[in-house]
């Protein structure tokens, strides 16, 4: 089945169709969003809950999460078709908020996530698969704007024939914003000469007591791993799919809703064929 027809799948989702989602208590069944051009979600203190958020038109959409104290919020959102996305995270103290991305044609997505209180923490894991002339792009900035938050950023891209892909990433830390654990890390896959990805992460710190990493490397396959591969009798085109399939595959499947994660797995296997 594919992503889609199970994100629309009401037995399997609760669809919404509004500008304000209030999620109250702890909600088993995730929510599903498809196509919106502008959405609040707001989590109450104490309350948790799960979003998949749905991109297949090109539409250009404005999505606020508010996640009060004690809260969390997992969202997973897909990207099929050219959406541009701008997502705002505002979390309250002792919060958590996780996210999982794919990006499986051209789109444009701007993450910015702002801890408010003490003790929150945000994941934040995607990954954007990028072949002929696609064009990817994501952007995320993290903000310690308190002491004793926690965050940690990956972004892996893959890019094929002469397409492009971008990372934009900033972790900042106000002043006095102590014991901020942050690391943000862009790691990508080139796959021919005319495929560019472009990765820019920055650290931007004003306190002192802080544990910050970042890094970003762009390359290519592992030239002595498909040779071994190729040696136990897999082809080419199969051992470049396995790498590269091993290589995104742990951010796909942190996706937390099972049918799902093994739909986007089926999505993703598919996309890699093609490039």
């Amino acid at each position: 089945m594919k992503v889609q027809e199970i994100i629309r799948n009401g037995e399997v989702f609760r669809p919404f169709a509004g500008e304000v989602l209030r999620i109250g208590g702890s909600c088993e069944q995730p929510w599903a969003v498809c196509d919106t051009r502008k959405l609040t979600v707001e989590v109450a203190p104490g309350a948790s809950g799960r979003l998949v958020l749905l991109h297949d038109s090109p539409v250009e959409s404005e999505i606020r999460l508010i996640v009060g104290d004690g809260a969390r919020i997992s969202v997973t959102e897909l990207f099929m078709a050219e959406a541009f996305v701008a997502l705002g995270v505002e979390q309250a103290a002792d919060s958590r908020c996780e996210i999982t991305m794919a990006e499986l044609t051209s789109a444009n997505v701007d993450y910015r996530v702002a801890m408010n209180g003490r003790g929150a923490e945000c994941a934040l894991q995607g990954v954007f698969l990028a072949t002929d002339q696609e064009h990817c792009a994501v952007s995320v900035r993290v903000e310690h704007n308190v002491p004793d938050c926690r965050s940690n950023s990956l972004v892996k891209g893959v890019a094929g024939g002469s397409a492009r892909g971008e990372f934009r990433g900033l972790v900042y830390v106000a002043p006095d914003a102590q014991r901020t654990d942050a690391q943000q890390q862009s790691r990508n896959v080139q796959l021919s000469r005319e495929a560019r990805i472009t990765t820019l992460p920055q650290l931007e710190i004003y306190a002192d007591d802080v544990k910050c990493s970042h890094g970003a490397t762009v390359g290519q396959m592992d030239a002595d791993a498909i040779l071994y591969m190729r040696q136990r009798g897999l082809s080419e085109v199969q051992a470049r799919a396995l790498q590269i399939e091993g290589f995104v595959g742990d951010v796909v499947r942190r996706c937390d809703i099972e049918p799902l994660r093994e739909a986007l797995v089926e999505a993703v296997g598919a996309k890699l064929e093609r490039m």
